[in-house]
């Protein structure tokens, strides 16, 4: 007996020697064993893959077009020379453990402002602290309210976060804004728990019942959104994942510390600075997975459960993920700067000295030169269509691939001729059809022969109207003498009606006696 394929491999049309690459989103993604990541006679060389199947590519110093490369797992080699050309290209460098947590960032290097990481450190004694911890809780319920509202349709739980909003401007401490943040969650992601997830007709044999489903954002392996048990919590960890990395390198562009921070405290494992930026931009990633599980379904083989259920992410599924991290860039970038300026504004300064500079949004410079501001957002990259019956990826617009269509089209036919012999038989159309056959007998008794012209006689309706009916439409001819459609069809096919009908199909046609 073959054993069950868990691991999809790379098709062999990848398993090429090495080739150019020009990334379109500006992000490479690298899994597998084995990554390399090295200098080559002036060429970026990256190597990854799974087993035999092997990819290896190179970038040049111009036209790259390279803005992010991420590394899931650590089986492999970085080199220093491969750090410094990122360096030079001004590209950034994120590794990710396997479960998506963040293990390293690196960017593009800024000189450091002593004077604004001392303002950070003393952030909680000026006030600054309060200021910044009651903006960013703001920002991130107004983001929930409208993902809730517009997104979920579930006004009842919005207006809670509205109310739950309305208590920041009286929170007099770091203490009860995370206690109001925390409240406010819990009433968020009980929304979220009856969340459908949608899975194409084949798989759903081979996925677990509680996949199908949002469930509790608190996995029950850790107590924590840990170790997700379920595929949708798993894709918003990695995507918070991302979210956090880019959060890293915003604070290190501008020459924050990105371990200091205002409303998370000071641990050894978390940047606590860059959890404070990721939180108004989380209700940005919480609505691109909403639209994503609402509207496409999931591949199966997509996701991995391990012995103790934890639900984990395949490589196929991660590279469409990381293509994600410039729209995250985006989001945190202008939050990253107001932190700045709002830590500038309390630290001692000369009246010469100019606000620090915008380097990730270019606001001040744009602001200069009379350019609009930056959008908030950026295109999502494109996701894969998938076939809601096979998991096939289909083109755009369509639902289902050819043979899905064409098997969902026959249960639909089947199913159509079952309502529709139901409907016909039922008690309302049998209603109909006794009033109408009453009718057409009342008509036909009370119908005399002496009534119809002596020269429309049943030979003269056969050879004179009869092959005139024939190019009449049938809508016409069911106007004309009040039956329906299907009869009048029947009559244009040479069927011979009533003769109480002959007189009003001879005017339909324009025959009289004296043609």
């Amino acid at each position: 007996m073959a054993a069950t394929k868990t691991v999809p491999q790379l098709p062999q049309s990848h398993n090429s020697p090495v080739e150019l690459l020009i990334p379109r989103t500006g992000v490479v993604t690298l899994y597998g064993y084995g990554i390399q990541v090295r200098v080559d006679r002036g060429h970026l060389f990256l190597e990854d893959g799974i087993g035999a199947e092997r990819r290896r590519y190179r970038l040049p110093r111009v036209g790259h077009g390279l803005r992010r490369l991420v590394v899931i797992g650590s089986d492999g080699m970085v080199s220093l020379a491969a750090l410094r050309w990122l360096a030079d290209q001004d590209a950034s460098f994120v590794m990710l453990e396997r479960d998506g947590s963040v293990l390293a960032t690196t960017g593009p290097v800024r000189p450091s402002d002593a004077k604004l990481r001392r303002a950070q450190a003393l952030a909680h004694h000026s006030g600054a602290a309060l200021r910044i911890a009651r903006e960013l809780i703001s920002q991130k319920l107004a983001g929930q309210e409208q993902v809730t509202r517009s997104k979920l349709l579930d006004t009842r739980t919005a207006d809670a976060i509205v109310r739950f909003r309305a208590e920041l401007p009286s929170a007099d401490s770091i203490a009860t804004i995370r206690l109001i943040e925390s409240q406010a969650a819990r009433v968020y992601w009980s929304a979220w728990s009856t969340l459908p997830v949608n899975f194409p007709k084949n798989d759903l044999k081979r996925v677990p019942a509680h996949w199908c489903s949002f469930g509790a954002r608190v996995s029950p392996l850790t107590g924590s959104p840990r170790l997700a048990c379920n595929p949708p919590n798993a894709i918003l960890n990695y995507l918070y994942a991302l979210l956090e990395s880019e959060a890293r390198l915003a604070a290190a562009a501008l020459g924050l510390d990105p371990g200091l921070g205002v409303l998370h405290t000071d641990t050894t494992a978390r940047d606590s600075l860059a959890c404070d930026l990721m939180e108004p931009a989380r209700a940005q990633v919480d609505a691109y997975l909403l639209d994503w599980i609402t509207r496409e379904p999931l591949k199966r083989e997509w996701f991995f459960e391990q012995s103790d259920g934890n639900c984990r992410l395949m490589a196929e599924l991660t590279v469409q993920l990381s293509k994600t991290a410039p729209m995250w860039g985006r989001a945190v970038a202008p939050l990253a700067e107001w932190v700045a300026g709002a830590l500038w504004s309390k630290s001692a300064r000369s009246p010469r000295e100019s606000a620090p500079p915008t380097r990730l949004t270019q606001r001040i410079k744009r602001e200069a030169k009379g350019a609009p501001p930056l959008p908030s957002s950026i295109r999502a990259p494109r996701r894969e269509n998938l076939c809601r019956g096979c998991g096939k990826t289909i083109q755009e617009g369509r639902t289902n691939c050819a043979s899905c269509a064409v098997n969902d089209a026959t249960k639909n036919m089947l199913d159509a001729a079952r309502i529709g012999r139901q409907t016909a038989n039922g008690p309302e159309a049998q209603l109909k059809r006794a009033i109408t056959q009453r009718k057409n007998a009342l008509a036909q008794h009370s119908w005399k022969s002496s009534d119809q012209p002596a020269w429309l006689t049943e030979k003269f309706f056969s050879e004179k109207i009869q092959p005139l009916l024939a190019s009449t439409s049938a809508c016409a001819i069911a106007r004309q003498i009040s039956v329906s459609r299907w009869y009048a069809g029947r009559i244009r096919e040479g069927y011979r009606p009533h003769p109480r009908h002959w007189l009003a199909l001879a005017n339909l046609v324009g025959v009289s006696a004296n043609l």
